[in-house]
């Protein structure tokens, strides 16, 4: 861990109203919102990542939004992120090293795993039979909801957020992890 997830008790009364109106809207207060909102400006930035969740939603489904968020957050080796998103698919009865997947939602998975490996340069392969699905509007919002995930990954390598302790039962071994 390189910055410490902020403790509420102490914090500003600043973090702590934007901590409490979260609870409140979305949910739970991990070490990664913890983190973040050591920086109020970050944290709110950051925050948006659910409403492009609800953007995409409608045209993605509920289970193609886990996945193509599990697999940037799993491409990037983002300890945390890939762990929710193991812990949402093993919830709903799915093994996520072992996923079945429509065509649609194989294109969806690869257009994530690019994005999260080279997202600078996403080859015509990796995007066009995603955009041939989606509109451009569509599209704008997915890439967007994307990058947003990225930056969630981001904040966790490069700070090295430790894991919520609710999460420790679906993290993938490390033995499976190398492969």
């Amino acid at each position: 861990m390189r910055i410490a997830p902020l403790e509420l008790d102490d914090a500003p009364a600043a973090a702590r109203e934007a901590a409490d109106d979260h609870a409140r809207h979305v949910g739970r207060i991990t070490n990664m919102k913890r983190t973040l909102l050591r920086s109020l400006p970050a944290f709110r930035a950051l925050m948006t990542w659910y409403d492009l969740r609800d953007t995409v939603r409608p045209f993605l489904g509920d289970r193609l939004t886990t996945l193509f968020a599990h697999a940037v957050s799993s491409e990037t080796d983002c300890l945390i992120c890939s762990t929710f998103f193991r812990r949402i698919l093993i919830e709903s009865g799915e093994d996520p090293d072992d996923l079945a997947l429509s065509d649609e939602e194989r294109d969806v998975v690869a257009f994530g795993r690019a994005l999260a490996v080279t997202p600078h340069r996403v080859s015509d392969d990796v995007y066009a039979p995603v955009a041939a699905r989606y509109s451009d509007e569509q599209m704008v919002a997915l890439t967007a909801f994307g990058a947003l995930m990225l930056a969630t990954n981001v904040i966790n390598n490069v700070l090295q957020v430790p894991l919520d302790g609710y999460l420790e039962p679906y993290r993938r071994a490390q033995s499976e992890a190398a492969r």
